[in-house]
């Protein structure tokens, strides 16, 4: 009967009695993600460009994959600053590569644009401290 009561309990407040953890996914400190390609200053003509993704000192792991010192890339495009504690948006200016893809061809409009590579955790949540690349700027033509 009291496990009755317990479970009761556990159903109504909907476990929020127990400890949550929102503590971000830790990566190493040496780890790296950068821009193999394009590289800062690039001019591309026609706007179709192949991103190829480098990551150092972590694996990268398809999205859901719950293991140590790995992540996925996500490309973040003429974007602004990011919440650390949440998912990276997914939308034209936050390209998710959740399958592992270490590259991908795009196609940007003609003029400046700004690209930085942030790697995410199983839930595309940054990792701590965030393993994000120096943002460079691209011209389309």
């Amino acid at each position: 009967m009291q496990r009755a009561y317990v479970f009761a309990a556990f159903a109504l407040f909907g476990g929020s009695f127990l400890p949550v953890s929102n503590a971000a996914t830790p990566a190493p400190q040496n780890a790296q993600v950068y821009f193999i390609w394009p590289q800062d200053g690039t001019v591309i003509n026609g706007g179709k460009f192949w991103v190829r993704m480098g990551l150092r000192n972590m694996g990268v792991a398809p999205k859901g994959v719950d293991l140590p010192n790995v992540g996925h890339h996500h490309l973040l495009i003429d974007a602004g600053p990011l919440s650390m504690n949440e998912p990276i948006p997914s939308d034209r200016n936050h390209l998710h590569f959740g399958a592992g893809e270490t590259e991908a061809r795009i196609e940007l409009p003609p003029g400046k644009h700004t690209l930085q590579l942030m790697l995410g955790d199983r839930d595309h949540v940054p990792h701590d401290p965030p393993v994000q690349s120096k943002k460079i700027t691209i011209t389309v033509r």
